[in-house]
């Protein structure tokens, strides 16, 4: 059972600076928060050695280890408020360093600040060290077991504020907590939606290349927190999160027929969305999570369909050509529908509206078009080239294809909530091996998400609330 947390807010907000200060109002009560007061140098300025003093050319962000008034014992990682602190800033700079965007340095490589001077930071000696922007932060432990942790973002050159975030968390959910932080100082750089605090779904491969296990499996969006969901004991594939995050769709062998499950987060319950003997393939959430795609055989043929979630009445057919029509993702809207279809002689896309009218086919760039998916920003359809197995990305009406990878075998693309990162899976060639990786809009910073065994067909959840 995957348990879902969330966020606890408090009832007040910092206040420690003057309102015109504040880039956004945060969940941490004031008096959780350091003092605003001026320390002295010897109280909580920089102290220690820096071990690579070549690490700060063109640092662009400094993120020291996150102080505690106090050390004291926590259920979270590193067993103490000290040690936490430290984990907390190495996960901020992990998420910053692995966008690619940025040029962070992390606690392991810079001095230490004191619990005064989170909210005072000593400018004048980051600006020594050459730091651009910085992230610091608190963690302390509450009476309740709960732990409250603080995010500031400050202009180091400007010497001023950006934004600030707080949050009071259960120690289980300190992760949780890391990733806001780097989410708020992702959005407030870049202008754009964040997209760390998130989670994946996928499935989880072992066993012999002719007998896969294929496990259901979630994890955070940097592949911690890892959980198996299902047991094994069937087949389970094209694993999605519904919009509100509360359940995960799947299709499942079980019982020897295709069988469309959907898994209940909260409760570990799950219940038969849709069972046929006929070949399915790759259910899909609308938008508003009140309707399923999927695609199904009969008499030779393989077509698109759409039925409540809930379950209740019977599917409607929406495409009916000669052939294999497959897939189906919503634009963000809900209005219309990609797909692929071979009906032209060859693996191609398209695009309908959501009742299935005005089919017509959008991809022309000489090779084989497959596994389509609209951003959630709508502005581009992510896809697979089968004909080479790389990603690409294009417009919605075909145009503007760009490729963002050159491997082997790359398929199934799933974009990050934003719109600005696109995750598939990998097989290496010769050993069949399966890995799930990133890439961004560039076409740079590739790079593969740990996965304690072989991966694929992955599925980026939304925010978590």
């Amino acid at each position: 059972m995957m348990a879902r947390t969330a966020l606890s807010a408090a009832a007040a907000i910092f206040a420690l600076l003057p309102a015109a200060a504040m880039a956004q109002s945060t969940t941490v009560p004031a008096s959780q928060a350091p003092a605003a007061q001026q320390p002295a140098e010897t109280a909580g300025g920089l102290t220690g050695s820096v071990s690579d003093e070549n690490a700060w050319d063109d640092i662009g962000i400094a993120i020291p280890a996150f102080p505690t008034n106090q050390s004291v014992p926590t259920a979270a990682a590193g067993g103490n408020t000290q040690v936490l602190g430290r984990n907390l800033a190495n996960v901020v700079y992990d998420d910053l360093k692995n966008n690619g965007l940025f040029k962070p340095v992390g606690p392991d490589r810079l001095p230490a600040i004191g619990f005064a001077t989170v909210t005072f930071p000593q400018f004048d000696g980051w600006r020594a060290r050459g730091a651009d922007m910085l992230v610091q932060g608190f963690v302390k432990g509450g009476a309740d077991g709960n732990l409250t942790v603080g995010c500031y973002l400050y202009d180091v050159q400007l010497g001023q504020e950006l934004a600030r975030e707080g949050y009071v968390v259960k120690p289980a959910d300190w992760r949780r907590a890391a990733h806001k932080c780097a989410d708020m100082v992702y959005s407030r750089l870049t202008g754009e939606s964040p997209f760390f605090d998130s989670r994946i779904a996928y499935i989880a491969e072992t066993g012999p290349k002719g007998h896969r296990r294929k496990q259901l499996a979630v994890m955070d969006s940097d592949g911690a927190n890892h959980r198996f969901i299902t047991n094994g004991q069937a087949i389970a594939l094209t694993p999605r999160y519904s919009p509100d995050y509360k359940s995960i769709m799947y299709l499942s062998y079980l019982a020897g027929s295709p069988s469309i499950y959907v898994y209940d987060i909260g409760t570990g319950h799950q219940r038969l969305l849709y069972r046929t003997h006929n070949e399915t393939i790759a259910p899909r959430w609308s938008p508003d999570g009140k309707t399923v795609l999927f695609s199904m055989s009969s008499n030779g043929n393989t077509n698109i369909y759409k039925m409540p979630s809930s379950g209740a009445g019977q599917p409607v057919q929406l495409t009916n050509t000669p052939g294999i029509n497959v897939g189906g993702s919503f634009s963000p809207d809900g209005s219309k529908i990609v797909f692929e279809s071979d009906r032209s002689g060859s693996q191609q896309c398209y695009v309908m509206n959501a009742d299935g009218s005005n089919q017509h086919r959008i991809s022309f760039f000489g090779g084989r078009c497959a596994t389509p998916e609209w951003s959630p920003r709508g502005d581009l359809i992510a896809f697979t080239n089968t004909a080479s197995f790389r990603i690409g990305v294009m417009t919605p009406t075909g145009g503007d294809v760009r490729m963002l990878t050159n491997s082997w075998q790359d398929e199934a693309p799933t974009w990050s909530p934003n719109g600005r990162i696109i995750q598939f899976f990998r097989t290496q060639k010769n050993t069949g091996d399966t890995s799930i990786w990133q890439v961004d809009l560039t076409g740079r910073n590739l790079r593969r998400l740990p996965t304690p065994v072989d991966a694929s067909d992955p599925a980026w959840g939304p925010v978590l609330p």
